[in-house]
């Protein structure tokens, strides 16, 4: 499963915040469709957490939350942010923590970061297994095939008090997968410095995810319009309660 590398950990959010990301609105709107479908939820586990900026918010907006996060870098992050708060170290395909929760949330397309469609299964598997009757699941997914742009270049450049930094991406279909090639570029008093990290992540269909929540025990339905990343032609929002 891909994991970010501690350089890449530390430039995360300041990246993302500096593109307009705003965590805490977004805990609010997921903290809304949740509660449109329990009111009374109250407990929260952030599966996927990275640096906890969605799991800090959250922390505002329900009595109790916990997070879990595969990489050892985003974790260590959260852990320093959050210290009070229960951050477990574990895989989204078999992780086994020792209560329920009102509701899980799985954002920033991690859950599509897993190799194949039983790993996609076996991971909306746990985090329903995670979940009290009647609660409430929310999975962020990758894009769609028929949505993916091949070949697609970007880039960001975040300018801050004492430091620039130059984050240039490619994106590219390699048969059921993506091929992600991150370069960074960071100018700051000490100097110039770059790295370059690669990551992949499956193209699963609509169909896959609606098969993993169904096999799960849950609901499942696709909320467009609630993408989180601001991109365009992003699939939107999976959204399911599990079922008695």
């Amino acid at each position: 499963m891909s994991e970010y590398g501690p350089e890449h950990a530390r430039l995360y959010e300041p990246v993302f915040r500096g593109r307009g990301k705003d965590f805490e609105d977004e805990a609010r709107r997921l903290t809304d469709v949740v509660r449109a479908r329990m009111p009374a939820a109250n407990s929260l586990l952030d599966v996927a957490c990275g640096t906890g900026a969605h799991l800090e918010a959250f922390g505002e907006l329900f009595d109790t939350v916990e997070g879990l996060e595969y990489a050892p870098a985003m974790r260590d992050i959260a852990v320093s942010r959050l210290p009070a708060v229960a951050i477990h170290s574990g895989d989204m395909r078999d992780f086994e923590l020792d209560r329920s929760f009102d509701a899980v949330v799985c954002v920033g397309n991690s859950v599509a970061c897993v190799a194949d469609r039983n790993e996609l299964i076996a991971a909306i598997g746990r985090m329903t297994a995670h979940l009290v009757p009647g609660g409430v699941l929310v999975v962020e997914p990758w894009f769609f095939p028929e949505s993916f742009l091949d070949g697609h270049a970007g880039g960001a450049l975040v300018k801050e008090e004492d430091r620039v930094i130059a984050r240039i991406t490619q994106s590219s279909r390699q048969g059921s997968k993506t091929r992600h090639e991150i370069r960074f570029v960071v100018a700051d008093s000490s100097g110039i410095s770059e790295f370059t990290e690669v990551l992949f992540v499956c193209l699963f269909a609509r169909e896959d995810y609606e098969e993993a929540f169904e096999r799960a025990g849950c609901s499942v339905e696709l909320i467009p319009g609630l993408e989180l990343a601001g991109r365009p032609n992003s699939p939107g929002l999976f959204v399911g309660v599990r079922k008695s």
